[in-house]
């Protein structure tokens, strides 16, 4: 009779405010254990490694002489991931690392090579990937309730209440700037829910009075003509931060809301099959928003209002595309307001750890893996090109990485 397979031991290195949030969102996830904490800042490490009850180490070195640590978990500024993972997977050691995997396209690509080689999983914290919300409209497409997006808008008008002068956030030696830092989390949810890899992007940077760069916007060229348009500005006080994602299916367009997403709208026009198919939603609601590791919490809401013949029946065009759609159906996907944002965000942290346990136990690939990660950094690295010289710019990909 076999037993069950042993937890992932999991090493953390970098004992900040952020791994902090990470540890407590995994607590007591099923088939993980926290083996060891490591960071140059004795206090910081022993301040954590007592609150959780395991050794508080030096460094990354020190945690990979332990038989009892087979992941490592980065939770350190951007420019030191590509190094860290390098050496974790050279080690032979899993990785679940915070985005972004790297701050070049050079070495993230370097990175997902060295996955491939060692044969080990790795996972990059794009929490989109793990958000309820972006898992149910990904399936709402693949089911054709909704048509695949043929546009994808971001506006992200986030706080710099605690992003001080000399904060590392603002130096692109130690974030990889805007795009990278922030902007990866969003064109890897583009390219999750548009299905591709971008080719091209256009861009632009402006800089506060004296300061450094605090807005950007890129357009990014996808095949098949869709654009997708992303836009951060850190200029905000926290309690005026407005986020929102809008998906333009052509028949039917999809608003989610906040960068932690806890709401999505969408509207969208029918004929009576999908009228019939949306009306059975949210009997289904469970099965729509289930994402493995993620804890639902009760509160979770999905109606449906179906108006028939809301509009004329002859056949409507939009793109060149003729459909007779004369009903019209609103939908509303609340994963329990405002107030759930902090959960939503630990859960979808607590998501994406269960899918590196999985993925080791199972031997299957994870949902946001190199590949992923590298895709985001070649974006944004592409963007921070096109933004600096003012010239379109082509995405290049390592077509060797995993």
């Amino acid at each position: 009779m076999t037993g069950a397979p042993a937890p992932v031991g999991v090493g953390l290195v970098g004992c900040g405010g952020f791994a902090e949030f990470v540890l407590d969102a995994v607590a007591g996830l099923p088939g993980l254990r926290l083996a060891a904490v490591a960071d140059p800042s004795r206090e910081r490490a022993e301040r954590l490694g007592t609150r959780h009850g395991v050794p508080a180490l030096a460094g990354l070195d020190e945690l990979l002489t332990r038989d009892d640590v087979s992941a490592v978990l980065i939770a350190t500024p951007p420019a030191t991931h590509a190094a860290m993972a390098t050496t974790a997977l050279r080690a032979g050691r899993h990785v679940f690392c915070e985005k972004p995997l790297a701050t070049t396209t050079e070495d993230a690509a370097a990175v997902a090579r060295e996955a491939d080689r060692a044969g080990r999983v790795l996972v990059v914290d794009h929490v989109l990937r793990y958000n309820p919300l972006l898992r149910a409209v990904r399936r709402l497409t693949d089911r054709g309730l909704l048509a695949p997006p043929r546009r994808f808008l971001f506006e992200n008008d986030a706080s710099d209440e605690d992003l001080g002068p000399g904060h590392w956030f603002w130096d692109p030696e130690h974030s990889g700037g805007i795009f990278v830092e922030h902007g990866v989390h969003f064109f890897d949810a583009a390219r999750e829910l548009i299905g591709s890899d971008p080719v091209s992007v256009r861009a632009t940077a402006v800089a506060r009075p004296g300061g450094p760069v605090d807005m950007v916007s890129a357009d990014v060229v996808h095949p098949g003509g869709v654009l997708a348009s992303h836009l951060h500005s850190f200029t905000h006080a926290h309690r005026a931060e407005r986020q929102l994602i809008r998906l333009d299916h052509g028949f039917a367009e999809t608003r989610i809301s906040g960068w932690i997403p806890v709401r999505a709208e969408i509207s969208a026009w029918t004929d009576e099959e999908g009228a019939r198919g949306w009306e059975r939603i949210p009997e289904e609601a469970a099965g729509l928003l289930a994402v493995d590791g993620f804890r639902p919490h009760g509160e979770e809401r999905v109606t449906v209002r179906v108006e028939r013949d809301a509009g004329s029946a002859a056949p409507a065009r939009g793109r060149g595309e003729p459909r007779t759609v004369p009903h019209h159906v609103r939908v509303v996907v609340d994963l329990g307001g405002e107030a759930r944002k902090p959960y939503v965000y630990a859960q979808s942290v607590r998501a994406a750890m269960a899918d590196l346990v999985r993925a080791v136990s199972e031997g299957t690939a994870p949902v946001a893996d190199a590949r992923s990660g590298l895709s985001a950094v070649a974006v944004a690295e592409a963007a921070t090109v096109a933004a600096r010289t003012g010239r379109e710019q082509a995405v290049t990909y390592d077509r060797g990485a995993a």
